[in-house]
């Protein structure tokens, strides 16, 4: 069973620079046609600073992360025994190239089901930008097989 003294267990933060190369990759890979995620010229036309973010792709940072299991390394858990429940997703603010975007995440809950055969990890990340306004925040659910 995984120590539920973990709830409220806060990673390091990470920190990356959001670079407009990166931006066009995803927006090309995630079939975005919005010329705003590619084309400079077309995303300060509508408003933005610089080429925008498109949807999920502040997440992708996390991806970033030189310990990107670190947090199930903490809770002792396998990673063969793991698996993706749900996700959701919240945005604040527009996140442009050029931003330096910050990662938290925390444990906000661990809970079992069917006596303990399936547990469940609930970590939040927030997301805040070089001006420290939130800009989105994601929660994940892990399932654990035990």
């Amino acid at each position: 069973m995984i120590d539920r003294k973990h709830v409220g267990l806060e990673l390091d933060p990470l920190t990356v620079e959001v670079e407009k190369g990166r931006l066009r990759f995803f927006a090309k890979v995630t079939g975005q046609s919005d010329p705003v995620y590619v084309d400079e010229d077309a995303a300060k036309a509508a408003g933005y600073r610089s080429l925008l973010a498109p949807p999920t792709f502040l997440f992708s940072l996390e991806l970033e992360n030189p310990e990107p299991f670190k947090l199930f390394e903490i809770l002792g858990v396998d990673l063969n025994r793991i698996l993706h429940g749900e996700q959701a997703f919240s945005y604040e603010r527009p996140v442009c190239a050029g931003d330096t975007i910050t990662l938290r995440q925390r444990v906000m809950d661990i809970f079992d089901k069917k006596d303990g055969a399936l547990e469940f990890i609930v970590a939040n990340t927030t997301a805040t930008n070089q001006r420290g306004e939130k800009v989105g925040s994601a929660t994940k659910t892990v399932v654990v097989r035990n």
